[in-house]
């Protein structure tokens, strides 16, 4: 069986992540998955940073790569994660994503990522489940949705 590290500062990672999605959400005062450069100062202020107007629309502007003037929460997350290292648990992650990906609940719980891990042939144990799948639970009711997911998965790979 392949064999992951420990996974503390991976989930962490994920957590860091998690806070980002959850950030841009509270911010995008329209829900239509896009901000402005007001509501970005806004993020970057709920973050505990003080950027500038003109640091906010130099982010802005970086990080718009479609050029339409607004920030996606995929640029939002590519702006914010292209540093980070996940290691093998991103990779692992895509994988049971993958297989996981037609599951009617929409869901990812801990017993679905061990049972997956373990088909893959991936030793974790279920407090390592556990430990991921809440670093990724927004809303605290044990399960990830693949919505959520998918977008913290992508975006640290």
């Amino acid at each position: 069986m392949a064999q992951v590290g420990s996974i503390s500062a991976q989930t962490e990672i994920l957590n860091h992540v998690l806070s980002l999605v959850e950030s841009f959400r509270a911010f995008d005062s329209d829900n239509d998955g896009s901000i402005t450069v007001a509501e970005l100062g806004g993020i970057m202020g709920s973050l505990g940073y003080n950027p500038s107007e003109q640091e906010v629309r130099e982010m802005m502007q970086k990080g718009d790569t479609d050029n339409n003037g607004l920030l996606s929460m995929e640029e939002f997350l590519e702006m914010n994660t292209k540093d980070l290292q996940i290691g093998s648990l991103g990779n692992l992650l895509k994988t049971a994503f993958e297989t996981l990906k037609g599951d009617e609940d929409e869901v990812l719980t801990v017993d679905e990522l061990f049972q997956v891990m373990g088909s893959l042939g991936f030793h974790l144990t279920r407090e390592d489940c556990q430990s991921i799948v809440a670093s990724m639970d927004g809303d605290g009711d044990g399960a990830v949705s693949f919505e959520d997911f998918q977008l913290i998965v992508t975006s640290l790979l």
